[in-house]
């Protein structure tokens, strides 16, 4: 059960607009702080961090993992100080693990070739394909609307992104057709354009684990090491300047334009000169 501080926190993340996932984060990441602690909060000091930190240690926390629980942490208590009149000292004043730095790890084409191989399903391909092109995310896949796709401009507006933040990208002609494939073979009226295919829900849209579990079942089937959040990262080959200028993207929150060159990249990228093959 939340203490009285925990619902209150929420409340006010909720009311500054943070995302479901990042209000349930926190919340567990601060439930998890809480019943570990033996003291009350206005007694905690730097002294408790550290054998909290050593706690995390013994449960096989990563460094990344250990820091994200101490940002949290060190959050809330700025929330009791700033917002709640509480007169206590932060215990976080500082974070100094230690982190790994190490080359992001992209998909190359002949595992990307592999990988789409063995994706037969029209739907699943057209997911996937959205994510490797257009380089949306799980979240944005499995929120994806109808209406949010304009097949004459070859363009998709992603509504509420990463940071509530708008955007339009641009669908290259590859995923254009499996997009197109899946849709002509669903009869459903349903304003999302993914949906779930077999069992009870059927034709209710798919959630973000419903996707996480057919791309890791799509790995193990091809063997390879690939998520999501991978392959909406595989780089986009080499463009030549002259052919391509920047591509637009509006932030309708923040009234601002921005320039994004790798959707651009996603967009412009020939397909049938393509090594991966698709």
């Amino acid at each position: 059960m939340e203490t009285t501080e925990l619902v209150q926190y929420r409340r006010t993340l909720k009311r500054k607009n943070y995302s479901v996932h990042t209000v349930k984060n926190y919340v567990n990441i601060l439930d998890h702080f809480m019943r570990w602690l033996t003291i009350p909060l206005s007694k905690v000091t730097r002294k408790e961090i550290g054998v909290y930190v050593d706690h995390l240690l013994r449960k096989r926390r990563t460094p990344k993992t250990i820091t994200c629980h101490l940002q949290t942490i060190r959050l809330f208590f700025d929330y009791l100080m700033n917002e709640e009149g509480r007169k206590m000292i932060n215990p976080v004043t500082r974070i100094s693990l230690r982190l790994p730095k190490p080359l992001p790890r992209h998909l190359k084409d002949d595992q990307v070739t592999r990988l789409f191989a063995v994706i037969t399903d029209v739907r699943d391909r057209a997911m996937f394909m959205l994510m490797l092109r257009c380089g949306l995310r799980v979240e944005e896949v499995a929120h994806l609307t109808v209406d949010a796709v304009e097949y004459g401009r070859r363009q998709i507006f992603v509504s509420s992104g990463k940071g509530a933040k708008d955007r339009v990208v641009y669908v290259s002609e590859d995923a254009r057709s499996a997009l197109l494939a899946y849709l002509a073979k669903r009869s459903s009226k349903a304003k999302g354009v993914f949906l779930v295919q077999k069992g009870l829900m059927r034709g209710n849209p798919i959630s973000v684990r419903g996707i996480q579990k057919r791309i890791e079942y799509y790995a193990r089937k091809s063997g390879l090491n690939v998520s999501c959040h991978r392959l909406r990262h595989y780089p986009a080959s080499p463009i030549m300047p002259h052919k391509v200028g920047a591509v637009v993207f509006f932030q309708a929150n923040t009234s601002k334009l921005v320039f994004d060159m790798r959707h651009n990249q996603r967009f412009f990228r020939k397909d049938k000169s393509s090594s991966s093959g698709l």
